[in-house]
């Protein structure tokens, strides 16, 4: 028999949605068996298939949710363009209650696309089209930066934005990057970009960079920061991947 003890979340959530596409409900203590892993673990599991919209809870366990067939890997397959998966490897990080710096670039739209309709959060950005996105969700609080607006990127930069960012103080940024490289860390294409993601993450407790398997070993002129001054990578990659060998032993989470 298959031993789960070491299963990473990705192979849970499957396994949870596959058992549930044969019996149709599911509960904590059996999952718990079958996975040898502890209940307070399968309910965070069945919180983010739930948030995601992949099955029901219900008292003691889960159900399946008929009008979404999807088994997560499918639904993972069928994201366009690995920022949605980026977004559903992102959700585990966010807690009610926090104060969340949120930059420019449609992998940040797409986390934001993604919270719960009942999230309670504060969230700072220099995003329009975050703006827009988190409008539809009554608890969260949005603080917009000021500074020169970008029309090509709908973002705003340049001093007033750092000033204004300094003033905060986050619990999470998620840092939409440019370039990844090994070597070299975070690099960005614009220096004002480059310059606020510094200010938030000075102003950060724990920083998250999201990138795509495309823009790992890439290199662009601005130095952001060296991988010391992040505390987790979400991509698009399975976690066993071998484009993720260079950066496994750098320091940070690697989701």
């Amino acid at each position: 028999m298959k031993n789960h003890s070491n299963m990473v979340k990705e192979k849970r959530l499957q396994h949870i949605l596959k058992l549930l596409q044969n019996r149709e409900m599911v509960t904590y203590d059996l999952l718990a068996g079958e996975l040898s892993v502890s209940e307070d673990t399968i309910r965070r599991d069945i919180e983010t298939l739930h948030n995601n919209g992949l099955l029901s809870k219900i008292r003691g366990g889960a159900m399946l949710r008929s009008e979404n067939p999807l088994s997560f890997q499918e639904r993972t397959t069928y994201l366009q363009g690995g920022k949605d998966v980026i977004a559903l490897k992102a959700q585990q990080l966010i807690k009610n209650g926090q104060t969340i710096f949120m930059d420019g670039g449609s992998t940040i739209c797409a986390i934001a696309g993604r919270l719960p309709l009942n999230s309670v959060l504060k969230v700072i950005t220099n995003n329009q089209a975050v703006v827009q996105i988190l409008s539809r969700i009554p608890e969260i609080e949005i603080i917009i930066l000021g500074g020169n607006y970008d029309r090509d990127t709908a973002t705003s930069s340049g001093t007033q934005a750092i000033y204004e960012a300094g003033k905060y103080v986050a619990d999470l940024y998620f840092m939409g990057t440019c370039a990844i490289h090994h070597a070299f860390g975070i690099t960005a294409s614009l220096q004002t970009e480059g310059e606020l993601k510094q200010a938030m993450i000075k102003s950060s407790l724990k920083t998250v960079a999201l990138s795509n398997g495309e823009k790992l070993d890439s290199i662009e002129y601005f130095k952001v920061c060296d991988f010391s001054g992040i505390d987790v990578l979400v991509t698009d990659l399975a976690s066993g991947d071998p484009k993720l060998n260079n950066y496994r032993a750098q320091g940070f989470q690697l989701l």
